[in-house]
């Protein structure tokens, strides 16, 4: 690295590379870190790739992922809770989608660089 030099906890940044300085404290860590906690268990990941951009109810969840209803609904709380779902009541049903798509983009990064078969 050339010229300047800035100590960012443990990554050493030089001037050319302030763009990757991705959080500005703590908390902005702990947050992404609970939130990717959460998106990292394979059913809710599962979850998270049948919704994509769409509005889908609890019971269309259910018949895609194929798991009970109960065990869906415990990990959709846990996305709800943590912010990166959203959910609309109609009647008795309940839907559900992401967020923020900034998250929808953050899942197709993952699938470029995780998916085999993708490349």
């Amino acid at each position: 690295m050339r010229g300047e030099h800035r100590q960012i906890g443990t990554l050493v940044l030089s001037s050319h590379d302030r763009q990757l300085e991705l959080f500005a404290d703590d908390e902005d860590i702990e947050r992404a870190s609970r939130s990717l906690k959460a998106m990292s268990h394979p059913l809710r990941l599962k979850i998270l790739c049948t919704l994509g951009d769409a509005e889908v109810s609890v019971q269309d969840i259910v018949e895609h992922v194929g798991t009970s209803q109960s065990n869906i609904s415990q990990h959709l709380a846990i996305l709800r809770d943590k912010g990166i779902l959203a959910s609309r009541k109609d009647a008795n049903r309940v839907y559900y989608r992401v967020g923020d798509s900034r998250t929808l983009k953050l899942i197709g990064m993952m699938r470029e660089v995780f998916c085999y078969h993708e490349r």
